[in-house]
This record gives C-alpha cells, sequence and structure tokens, in this order.
C-alpha cells in the first residue's frame, strides 16, 4: 500500500555520501514517498504525446524543453517536476554545520532548470558518455518504478573506454542519486543491456551500505521492470526568449 508518510531524510549529505567513490556522490534511498512516485509517473504517461522522444529501444521526455546550441529557453519546469523534488533538492545540506543548503548552491541559477525524463524497459540501456559542458557539475537523478545498475567508467591513457566498469552504483525506486565534481567530469556513466543486474554484493555495489534493505538483493541478483529516471540538472545558458513562450512549456 502507497504511503502518505513524509520521507525521512539525512540531516546532512554528508550522511549520504558514498565513500568508495572519488570526489563527492550522494545517494538517499527514500527521497519521495510511495504516492509521489505514482503521481510523477501518473503525470509522465498523461504527458501530450509530441512530448515523447521515440529512440530505437527506448523514449524520453525532455522539459521545459530541448537545448538548442547548449542553450535552454528559459521557461519554467511544471509544477509536478517542481514539487516536491526541487523543493527538497534546496533544502539538503552539505553537513551538518554548513550554512549551504543547495547543491546547486555555486551554480549559475542555484537551482536546477531542466529535466530529462528517460524511460528503460527491461534489456535496455545507455552506451557510457559524459553529460557534456552546456550543464553545470552537478546531476540529481532521480529513480522511479524498479532498480537497476549505473556503470561508472574510467578511460585509459589513449583516451579509449575501460570495458568493464569500475564500479556500480544500484539505483533503487525513489531514490535520489547526485554526482559532482571529477565523477561528473572525468568518468563516463552507462548502463548495460541486460535483462538482470547480477553479481549484487557490498564488494561490487558502492553504495551497498545505502541502500533501503540490501537484503532484497541478498541472492546477488535484480531481475530488470520498466525504470523511468528524472535527471536534474542546471543549464548555465540560458535564452531570455523564453519569457514569451513561458505558457506554452507549462503545458
Amino acid at each position: 500500500m502507497a504511503s502518505n508518510a513524509n520521507p525521512s531524510l539525512p540531516d546532512s549529505l554528508d550522511q549520504a555520501r558514498i565513500t568508495v567513490l572519488p570526489a563527492t556522490a550522494f545517494y538517499i534511498s527514500d527521497f519521495i514517498t510511495e504516492d509521489e512516485e505514482a503521481s510523477i509517473l501518473d503525470k509522465i504517461a498523461s504527458a501530450p504525446k509530441p512530448r515523447w522522444k521515440q529512440l530505437t529501444h527506448r523514449r524520453l521526455q525532455t522539459w521545459p524543453s530541448d537545448l538548442v546550441n547548449n542553450k535552454l529557453i528559459d521557461a519554467p519546469l511544471p509544477a509536478w517536476l517542481e514539487e516536491p523534488i526541487v523543493s527538497r533538492l534546496k533544502t539538503l545540506r552539505l553537513t551538518q554545520d554548513s550554512d549551504l543548503v543547495n547543491v546547486f548552491h555555486d551554480s549559475p541559477h542555484q537551482r536546477p532548470n531542466h529535466v530529462l525524463i528517460n524511460e528503460y524497459p527491461p534489456g535496455v540501456g545507455i552506451m557510457p558518455h559524459k553529460d557534456g559542458a552546456a550543464y553545470h557539475p552537478v546531476v540529481c537523478t532521480v529513480s522511479l518504478g524498479a532498480s537497476l545498475c549505473l556503470n561508472i567508467h574510467k578511460t585509459k591513457e589513449d583516451g579509449a573506454l575501460e570495458a568493464e566498469p569500475t564500479w556500480r552504483i544500484l539505483q533503487e525506486p525513489r531514490s535520489l542519486l547526485i554526482t559532482t565534481a571529477d565523477l561528473y567530469t572525468h568518468f563516463l556513466h552507462g548502463i548495460a543491456d541486460v535483462t538482470e543486474d547480477v553479481e549484487l554484493s557490498e564488494n561490487t555495489i558502492a553504495n551497498w551500505t545505502l541502500l533501503r534493505s540490501s537484503t532484497d538483493f541478498q541472492d546477488g541478483r535484480n531481475v530488470r521492470q520498466i525504470r523511468t529516471s528524472l535527471t536534474y540538472r542546471d543549464v548555465m545558458s540560458v535564452s531570455r526568449l523564453g519569457n514569451k513562450l513561458g505558457t506554452f512549456f507549462k503545458r
């Protein structure tokens, strides 16, 4: 049964730090409630058909719009992508003694202004990649519907991709993953095209001790189901032309 209770967030991101990863990465297993998850999934499903961009094996939505020459048209995010996620992101203190309560505190707009929604059916992933220079190097990803592994890859000295991931992060439904700094700029991330994540354990999963319930994966397996991700970022360059189009992008 879905719960209406508010999630129990950590006092600071220090408590959610994935300590085995380089630089700064955080994982909160219960960032939104089951009711909030269901409501957001319903909004995604009911979005106008032109909002979906159909790729070969998966589909995605971009809010408030696609980037044009690495610029975002200035327009607000719809209310259902603002609340409760953005307001919660803005309350997360970096440390318990810090006055900095926003992981975007040093980004151009001090908040996310762009959301990419990706739907991953079982057996479908995405090639290892970097997010690029259009975004401030903070990525907040909320997972909906199901769990899967995010693979973090290094590159060799010649620039070629290391075939095997250096780390794996298990993302549960309703969780928040924040990646920043070197993990954003120096490493690639991807999702394997598999129907089942295997060899899951404390020795192979970077955020194992932060999982909601590691016992769910005690047999070392996660059978993939449809997983939807919300990727929140701050696009650094914004075109003010969007002021005239804000009403359109709220739809």
